[in-house]
């Protein structure tokens, strides 16, 4: 099947805002926590029913922002060391996620700082990384997606600098297999790294860069060579290694995001995931990577639409809820900054303010 990765022009986020708009409208003026209109199930991918954002996943969020601006460095950085760059690039696209651009929002100078941040943090080589001793592609990858994203909404020269180096390290540090790994040197691969990089490059790609076409195809050839016959898959390609929630999620965000949109090695991958729906299936945390996963998670269903959308969202949003802290955060994987942004952007999937989340698949 042939991989698509449409070359577009910088992008603006004005369209991208109408939808959030339209589900804002059919929220009940009464406050109550609950769509005025009974659900209708999204038939397309990417598309949003209107009834997702209610006023505890609002005052969520809200509060999740609050503490994300409060905890910023002077620097505009969060977490220190190798992932730094990566966090703070996660953490510039949770207020991005809220509508919030570089100097425009109400947390438009927290996006400013972010990017300082990450652009002050590009290597020579590209990598953008403040520490190499430390498995720096991970963080790597984020933080070209933020620029990315930053890059497509703003047309910031200064940006598309940094970014079209950040790619060109990501491509010439892909192995012979197709992935990428924890260093970046062109040697081994997983795909908890592989699915960084991919969505880095289509974030580019899709704000006007050229990304190289093999590098692509590649990615997805061993992307492919990690499903196992239960439809998840194995974090290495060819080892014979189990299925497991966080990296299944990413082996099939790795699909949509490199373009496959249709066949049996998604739909597989998508009904192995349906075990884990939050708060009903197998519960994730007994693997770790709970937020790492339920953010390649959300992504997918969101991607695929229809009814994996209207059980998945529903079920993490209302789970994140009830997991935040008094004080506004989250807990778990990594750090609280490092999991707080992921679950902002979970919990803000609807709104639909990031074009990369969008897909370019049927219907979109």
């Amino acid at each position: 099947m042939k991989t698509s990765l449409k070359k577009t022009g910088p992008r603006r986020s004005g369209l991208l805002r109408i939808p959030v708009l339209l589900a804002a409208l059919a929220l009940s003026v009464h406050g109550e926590d609950k769509p005025a209109t009974p659900p209708v199930v999204a038939v397309k991918p990417n598309q949003v029913r209107g009834d997702e954002i209610t006023d505890k996943q609002k005052l969520a969020v809200a509060k999740g922002l609050e503490w994300l601006a409060r905890s910023q460095q002077p620097d505009g950085s969060y977490s220190k060391g190798a992932s730094g760059a990566g966090i703070t690039g996660l953490a510039g696209l949770a207020f991005m996620s809220a509508g919030n651009l570089p100097g425009r929002g109400k947390y438009g100078e927290n996006v400013v700082k972010c990017v300082k941040f990450v652009l002050d943090s590009t290597q020579e080589s590209g990598l953008i990384s403040s520490d190499q001793m430390h498995g720096p592609m991970y963080g790597h990858g984020f933080a070209t997606l933020f620029l990315g994203e930053v890059y497509g909404m703003t047309g910031d020269d200064k940006v598309r600098e940094k970014l079209q180096m950040a790619v060109r390290l990501i491509e010439r540090t892909q192995n012979k297999e197709g992935g990428w790994r924890y260093q970046p040197v062109p040697y081994d691969a997983d795909i908890s790294v592989t699915i960084c990089e991919i969505m880095a490059l289509r974030a580019a790609r899709d704000a006007g860069l050229k990304v190289e076409k093999d590098v692509i195809d590649n990615a997805v050839k061993y992307v492919r060579r990690c499903k196992n016959a239960d439809g998840g898959y194995s974090y290495v390609a060819n080892q014979g290694s189990g299925s497991g929630f966080a990296r299944s999620a990413a082996g099939v965000a790795s699909l949509y995001y490199a373009g496959i949109f249709e066949g049996d090695d998604l739909k597989d991958g998508l009904n192995y995931l349906k075990q884990y729906v939050p708060g009903k299936g197998s519960s994730p945390e007994m693997e770790g990577h709970y937020y790492y996963g339920n953010y390649y998670a959300v992504q997918a269903m969101f991607l695929a639409g229809g009814d994996y959308w209207a059980e998945w969202y529903p079920a993490i949003r209302d789970q994140l809820i009830a997991r935040q802290s008094p004080t506004g955060s989250w807990s778990g994987d990594v750090s609280d900054d490092y999991s707080t942004s992921l679950a902002l952007i979970i919990l803000q999937m609807p709104n639909r303010y990031l074009p990369v989340f969008n897909g370019k698949g049927p219907g979109s």
